[in-house]
C-alpha cells in the first residue's frame, strides 16, 4: 500500500448530515431490546460510510492496530524466532521453532531450528493458541523469559533463559547469488527499514561479484510509498520521474524525481511481479518499466494505484483513507477501475489474470484502446487500465501444479521435511554442518523418499486414491477415461509423477532451511521457480535495456559510487 501515518486526530467538524448518525447511535443504545456495545455500533457506522468509497479505504479496529503498526515499524520486542504449531502423536500441538534470527535473543540463548518449546516460565505451552504464544513470548526489552525445550536427537528437555530485545522484522527475505553472477533479492513489503536493508543487500552481493540483479516483488502488497520512491532512486538517473500523485487537494499533488544518489544504475535488472504485487511494488515496477531501466517478468500486478493516509481515531482504532491516485512516469493510472460493489471489483481483477496468459502480449497491446496505450522513454508500448503488465508474461506452471499446490498449501511438504530431518538430525549435522554450498550442489534425497512422501501425503488427507508410484522415467498408463475420472476425486498418477522433480526440490529446500537458514531455502528453490527461470532466460533482453539506458559510468564514477555506498552503510 502506498500510505503514510498521520498522528493528528480527526478534525472537529460535524456536518449536519452526520449529526443523524450520532443521534441514531444514541437512540439504539437507549431503546434497543438488547444491550449493544457503542464501539460495535461506531465501527459498523464507519464501515458503512467507507463502503461508498474505494475498496481500499478501510477501518482498522483496535484489535488489529498493534500488528499493523508493528509490521511497518519493522521491529518488535520479543525473543527473535519464527514458529509454527505442530501436531501428531509425538508433538501434541506444540510450538516448533522454524527460524532463529542470527544474533538475536534466542540465538544467544542457544535455541535452534527444530526445537520444540514445551513450557514457558514453568507453565506447559502445549495447546496454546497463537494469541497466547505471542503474549507469553513477547515482552519489554530487557525482560527475561524461561523456556523449556525438547530438541530432536536429545533425550532430556533443556531449559534456558532468554533476555528479550528489540527484534527487527526484516523486509528483505533473501539476498543471495544465483548462477552466472546473478544476484537475487526478495522484498516482502515496504517498511521504515526497507531502503537501508536494500542498500546493504546490494553491497553484499556486489562483494560476491554480482553483475546482474533479479529483484523479486512477487507477493509484496506494498507499504510506505517513500520507501518505494527511495528504492526506485537506486536504479534511476538524476531527474527522472519516479511517480506522480494527483488529488483534488493540492497538498497531495506531487511529482517525485530521482536524485543523484542511485548506486545501481548501469547493470542489467529484472523485476519479478505477480497478481499479489501491489501499490508500492507497482510504483517501483512502473517507474523502472517506463524508463526502460528494467525488464518486468511475471504476471499482471494487482492494480492498486492509491495514495493513502492512516489517521488515529483516538481509541487505538484507525482510518486508512485514499487521498490521491498515483501515476507512473508515462502517465499510467495503475488503479483498476472500481465502479460497482467490492465483489465486482475483485471479479474483474480475476478475469484479467485469467485472460492475460491466454493471449500473446503483442496481441493484448495491439487490441488495447488508445486511452490505455502509453509509451516508455524508448518508445515501447505499455498498457494501463489496471496493474503493471509485464514485458514477459509467465503463466502459472501447469506441470503437476494442482498436486504441488495441494501438498504445499496443506503444509504436507513442510511437515514431511520436518519429520524427515528430526529422524536424522545428528547424521545430517555431522555430515553437512558448515557446508552449505556443498549441500546445495551435491545433496539428493535417498531412493524411496518420494514414495514415503506420497504415503505421508495420503495419511494427511491428500486424495491420491489407490494409484501406485512409478519410476521417474516410466510413462503413465492411465487411459483418458481414467485420467478424467481421477481428476474428479483424486490426483492422477500422471499429476503425481509430473510433480515429482519439483516436490523433491521443495523437500530439499526445507531440509536446507533447517540446516543452514533461509538463504539456503531460496537458493535451492530458485532452479524450479518458473519466474526465476524466465528471468535468467531473458537476461539478454535485460542486458540490452541496460546498455541503452542513459548511463555511461566512468571508472571515477564507479569508484565514487562505491565510496558513497560505504559511507551510507557505515556513516562516520
Amino acid at each position: 500500500m502506498g500510505w503514510g501515518l498521520e498522528s493528528s486526530g480527526v478534525v472537529d467538524r460535524v456536518p449536519d448530515a452526520l449529526r443523524n448518525v450520532t443521534r441514531a447511535q444514541s437512540l439504539i443504545q437507549d431503546h434497543y431490546v438488547e444491550t449493544v456495545a457503542p464501539e460495535s455500533l461506531a465501527g459498523s457506522a464507519i464501515q458503512g460510510m467507507l463502503s461508498h468509497l474505494d475498496p481500499h479505504s478501510v477501518y482498522i479496529p483496535p484489535t488489529r492496530m498493534d500488528d499493523i503498526q508493528e509490521s511497518f515499524r519493522a521491529s518488535f520486542e520479543g525473543i527473535g524466532i519464527s514458529y509454527e504449531k505442530i501436531g501428531g502423536p509425538d508433538d501434541r500441538d506444540t510450538i516448533a521453532v522454524v527460524t532463529v534470527q542470527p544474533g538475536g535473543p534466542s540465538a544467544k540463548a542457544g535455541l535452534k531450528p527444530g526445537d520444540r518449546i514445551i513450557a514457558v516460565n514453568g507453565t506447559t505451552a502445549v495447546g496454546w493458541t497463537h494469541e497466547t504464544i505471542r503474549s507469553r513470548l513477547k515482552g519489554p526489552e530487557g525482560s527475561q523469559v524461561a523456556v523449556t525445550l525438547r530438541r530432536p536427537g536429545v533425550a532430556d528437555p533443556l531449559t534456558t533463559r532468554i533476555t528479550r530485545d528489540d527484534v527487527p522484522l526484516h523486509t528483505v527475505d533473501a539476498a543471495v547469488m544465483l548462477a552466472d553472477s546473478t544476484g537475487y533479492i526478495q522484498l516482502n513489503r515496504f517498511a521504515r527499514t526497507t531502503h537501508q536493508e536494500i542498500v546493504r543487500a546490494l553491497s553484499r552481493l556486489d562483494e560476491r561479484g554480482m553483475q546482474r540483479l533479479i529483484l523479486d516483488l512477487r507477493g509484496n502488497a506494498g507499504g510506505y510509498m517513500r520507501m518505494a520512491e527511495r528504492l526506485s532512486d537506486e536504479f534511476l538517473v538524476e531527474g527522472q520521474v519516479i511517480v506522480s500523485s494527483r488529488s483534488r487537494h493540492r497538498d497531495y499533488n506531487e511529482t517525485v524525481r530521482a536524485t543523484d544518489e542511485g548506486l545501481y544504475e548501469d547493470r542489467p535488472l529484472v523485476v519479478l511481479v505477480d497478481e499479489h504485487s501491489a501499490s508500492a511494488s507497482e510504483i517501483v515496477a512502473g517507474a523502472l518499466q517506463d524508463h526502460d531501466r528494467a525488464l518486468i517478468v511475471g504476471r499482471r500486478t494487482f492494480g492498486k494505484g492509491l495514495v493513502q493516509r492512516q489517521y488515529d481515531l483516538g481509541d487505538r482504532s484507525g482510518l486508512r483513507v485514499t487521498v490521491a491516485r498515483f501515476y507512473t512516469p508515462s502517465g499510467r493510472l495503475i488503479q483498476t477501475p472500481y465502479r460497482d460493489d467490492r465483489a465486482s471489483y475483485y471479479e474483474r481483477k480475476a478475469a484479467l489474470l485469467e485472460r492475460d496468459p491466454a493471449a500473446a502480449l503483442d496481441s493484448l497491446v495491439r487490441h488495447a484502446p488508445d486511452s490505455l496505450r502509453h509509451h516508455t522513454d524508448g518508445g515501447r508500448v505499455v498498457l494501463g487500465g489496471g496493474g503493471i503488465m509485464p514485458d514477459r508474461i509467465v503463466p502459472r506452471d501447469g506441470t503437476g501444479r494442482d498436486f504441488r499446490q495441494a501438498v504445499q498449501q496443506q503444509g504436507v511438504v513442510h511437515d514431511f521435511a520436518r519429520r524427515w530431518v528430526d529422524a536424522r538430525v545428528r547424521r545430517l549435522t555431522a555430515r553437512w554442518e558448515g557446508k552449505e554450498d556443498a549441500f546445495i550442489a551435491h545433496f539428493s534425497l535417498p531412493a524411496g523418499t518420494y514414495a514415503s512422501f506420497l504415503q505421508f501425503a495420503a495419511q494427511q488427507g491428500v486424495p491420491l486414491g489407490t494409484v501406485h508410484v512409478t519410476s521417474p522415467s516410466a510413462p503413465s498408463t492411465n487411459t483418458a477415461a481414467e485420467t478424467q475420472r481421477d481428476a474428479t476425486d483424486r490426483f492422477s498418477r500422471r499429476a503425481v509423477e509430473e510433480a515429482r522433480p519439483v516436490v523433491k526440490t521443495l523437500i530439499k529446500s526445507n531440509i536446507g532451511r533447517r540446516l543452514f537458514g533461509s538463504d539456503a531455502w531460496y537458493r535451492i528453490r530458485m532452479p524450479v521457480d518458473p519466474a526465476v527461470v524466465a528471468a535468467l532466460r531473458h537476461e539478454k533482453a535485460a542486458r540490452q535495456l541496460a546498455m541503452q539506458y542513459p548511463v555511461s559510468p566512468t571508472p571515477n564514477r564507479m569508484a565514487a559510487d562505491r565510496t558513497a555506498r560505504a559511507l551510507r552503510l557505515h556513516p562516520r
